[in-house]
């Protein structure tokens, strides 16, 4: 059911697995279209159930053999949503944005968007080479930062455009890379920024690295190669918060 990320699209739909992740939604006002549910769900389900029975949302039983079926998880809880598929606004003038280049792991990317939630990122925006999203895989990493966190698809004229806001302070375009840029600790973050994260296997885009204002990196005194991108972000992320809370 909606496995795939051109059906996804095409419907403007997404599927939402498991209790936890259902019930993030209900808290942050999201409401489902579709809601099938099992034998198998818990009382705690049940519950979730009667929630989200108030609004205007098709809610059907189905047999455990066909829950298992249609279900993307090992061992299903006996709950899942279809969630018409829409985007949080983003600010008219946001000073604390991410952008993800070419990121295409989605255990990675839906890591970093638990991270840019709970760090206050107020834009977090992806070129058309990132991962979906709204694949299963993401939702589950991300741990409902899809109901708080503006995220889009955007292209590089959108992403550039940020910088000229007429009337407030140009946003500066900080490049992370694993070596040769100035360490994070000595950047100033508390200025407008946006931070760019670039994929996995080749790192950010030339389009990425033209628009950079400089380049920030990691101290690492073990020596290491490079870091996990989802692990790179989440430090530089936090590190905002840290400047910025002093």
């Amino acid at each position: 059911m909606l496995s795939q990320r051109s059906e996804r699209e095409s419907s403007r739909a997404f599927v939402l697995e498991g209790v936890r992740l259902c019930e993030e939604a209900r808290a942050t006002g999201w409401q489902p279209s579709l809601l099938l549910y099992s034998q198998q769900l818990s009382e705690r389900g049940r519950r979730l159930l009667e929630a989200f029975s108030t609004g205007a949302t098709d809610i059907e039983e189905i047999p455990d053999y066909l829950m298992d079926s249609v279900a993307g998880t090992e061992t299903p809880q006996g709950i899942l949503a279809v969630f018409p598929l829409h985007t949080i606004p983003a600010p008219a003038h946001p000073d604390f944005v991410l952008v993800l280049d070419n990121l295409r792991d989605p255990g990675n990317l839906g890591t970093i968007l638990r991270s840019a939630a709970a760090a206050g990122v107020q834009s977090l925006l992806l070129t058309r080479g990132t991962a979906d999203p709204f694949a299963p895989k993401v939702l589950r990493a991300a741990m409902g930062a899809h109901f708080r966190l503006p995220i889009q698809f955007s292209g590089w004229d959108e992403i550039e455009a940020l910088r000229r806001r007429s009337g407030y302070a140009p946003l500066k375009f900080f490049l992370a890379e694993a070596e040769g840029g100035r360490p994070c600790w000595q950047t100033d973050f508390r200025q407008p920024l946006a931070l760019l994260i670039g994929g996995e296997a080749e790192g950010a885009g030339q389009t990425a690295r033209s628009l950079a204002d400089g380049l920030v990196t990691i101290p690492m005194p073990g020596h290491s190669e490079s870091l996990n991108a989802a692990i790179a972000a989440s430090i530089l992320l936090f590190e905002v918060v840290r400047q910025r809370s002093i």
